[in-house]
């Protein structure tokens, strides 16, 4: 396969927002996953400090919280302050205690260097319960709330800039579930109340590839949005715990891109592509698995029983090489649509399907975790379009699939020119031959970053780490860079 690189050719800017994550109240990810005061790993204020020192080698540009479904009967307002109560969360059925609110994740992100995002209730809360939190999190000492924040020993004001109006709120899963028009007026009246709290917050809001659905939220608060919000599990689980085998997931490549390419249509009807970006503000290969949650309820087994499937979701071996291979994928469609997508948020960062698993005396890192170490660190910002011939494709689980995905950029801190580069292929290495053109041309050193194990199914456990980050260099003396990619493999290739 040959792939054409031209360092002029620029298509656009990738933001490194692509690269972000998400934290809900669901299962392990927040209790004894980020936070956990009794810990040995525990800081003075109850984080992990192993999850924070991974988190920041990864570099997670923006972490959005608290959900999710949970946020869909989330009151702020009990978990600021002191003399917090434990509330039933209607949506996981479980009690939360409130010792994480929203001071507490702000704290969070400031530890790790990341933007804030936070995603409001729009299910059983209200415009003004909305923009009483933008009060709260963003005024300096006006009214209330503000105020409250001050005498909660905040004086500063914590100035979030990305907000999001709900969390799939077009499903019947949901609480506070909505039709067409009942959406769209609900996010027009929020946007406007927390745009006149502050005015230089960016707002996002529920959508879905549904045509009328976007049509409707667009027409009636269109002009208030910087973000229109879309999410994405490929491999369902929620209420059967049966993963995708490697070729399955690999399948399931051929479905990338159609969610942008949708909603990117809709966003040139209205004349809003300049305007609106593509938030993919929840995205996975996996699934959560939660039975007897969205549905079956009156079915449902006791609480325990419940409680103890969610379980499956740590369980190790389930994150093979086709999740890096499939994460990167992912993220290369990002790459090549950096025009429109600007925003992504792996779902979540920690436990249940997450790049890291806590246990007592350490983490694992899973094998999506180096493909966030690989991107973040090495991968350019100036995205460049590809020209590519010969591009391998067979049959596999019954999709036509393109064995080599590519995206490319080239770096701004020092001109390299960067090339992610997977081959899905589960057994045969791959040859992608790269011809540097104009202003590529004059690059000679070349280093490819690996994430691979010995086989399609390798994984990370506790004591064991079958995927890891490989390095090999070389130099080339003439434009054209030969690169064996090895099989279910993810590389990014720096030209120097």
């Amino acid at each position: 396969m040959k792939c054409y690189l031209n360092a002029e050719r620029v298509i656009g800017t990738v933001n490194p927002m692509i690269y972000g994550h998400f934290a809900e109240h669901f299962h392990r990810q927040i209790y004894g996953g980020i936070y956990d005061p009794t810990s040995r790993f525990a800081d003075e204020d109850g984080f992990r400090t192993d999850v924070l020192e991974a988190m920041r080698n990864i570099k997670v540009p923006i972490l959005r919280w608290p959900g999710g479904c949970f946020v869909s009967s989330y009151n702020w307002k009990k978990a600021v302050g002191e003399g917090r109560v434990a509330v039933f969360d209607k949506s996981w059925r479980i009690e939360d205690p409130n010792t994480f609110g929203t001071d507490e994740y702000v704290k969070l992100c400031r530890k790790i260097g990341c933007e804030p995002y936070i995603c409001t209730n729009a299910g059983t809360g209200t415009a003004e319960e909305m923009s009483d939190w933008v009060e709260y999190c963003n005024l300096k000492n006006e009214g209330e709330f503000a105020k409250w924040r001050i005498t909660n020993g905040y004086s500063e004001p914590h100035n979030i800039k990305y907000w999001s109006i709900g969390n799939e709120n077009w499903g019947a899963h949901e609480i506070g579930a909505r039709d067409t028009k009942e959406w769209g007026r609900l996010v027009a009246e929020s946007a406007k109340m927390m745009l006149h709290v502050d005015p230089s917050i960016q707002l996002s809001a529920a959508a879905l590839t549904d045509i009328d659905w976007n049509v409707n939220l667009l027409k009636m608060a269109g002009k208030y949005l910087k973000w229109i919000s879309i999410h994405e599990y490929f491999d369902r689980l929620s209420a059967v715990y049966a993963p995708s085998d490697y070729e399955t997931a690999m399948a399931r490549t051929a479905r990338l891109g159609r969610s942008i390419e949708s909603v990117r249509g809709t966003l040139m009807m209205f004349g809003l592509h300049k305007q609106i970006r593509i938030a993919f503000d929840e995205w996975n290969l996996r699934g959560w698995h939660h039975p007897f949650v969205h549905k079956n309820l009156t079915e449902s087994p006791d609480i325990e029983t419940v409680l103890k499937a969610r379980d499956k979701n740590d369980t190790n071996s389930t994150y093979t090489t086709a999740d890096s291979v499939f994460t990167a994928c992912f993220l290369n469609d990002c790459i090549r649509n950096c025009d429109i997508v600007g925003m992504a948020n792996f779902a979540p960062v920690v436990n249940t399907t997450g790049a890291i698993f806590t246990h007592e005396n350490g983490i694992v890192k899973r094998s999506t975790y180096y493909v966030f170490e690989l991107m973040t660190k090495y991968m350019g910002e100036s995205a460049i379009g590809t020209w590519i011939e010969d591009v391998p494709v067979e049959a596999v689980s019954g999709e036509q699939i393109k064995m080599i995905d590519v995206a490319a950029a080239t770096r701004k801190s020092d001109g390299a020119l960067t090339v992610s580069a997977v081959n899905k292929h589960d057994v045969e290495n791959r040859e992608l031959e790269l011809v540097l053109e104009g202003g590529a041309a004059a690059r000679k050193t070349v280093t490819v970053y690996t994430v691979n194990g010995a086989s399609k199914d390798s994984y990370n456990d506790i004591d064991s780490e079958q995927v890891a980050i490989s390095v090999t260099s070389f130099a080339v003396g003439s434009d054209t860079v030969k690169v064996e990619l090895p099989p279910h493999s993810v590389n990014v290739i720096v030209i120097e």
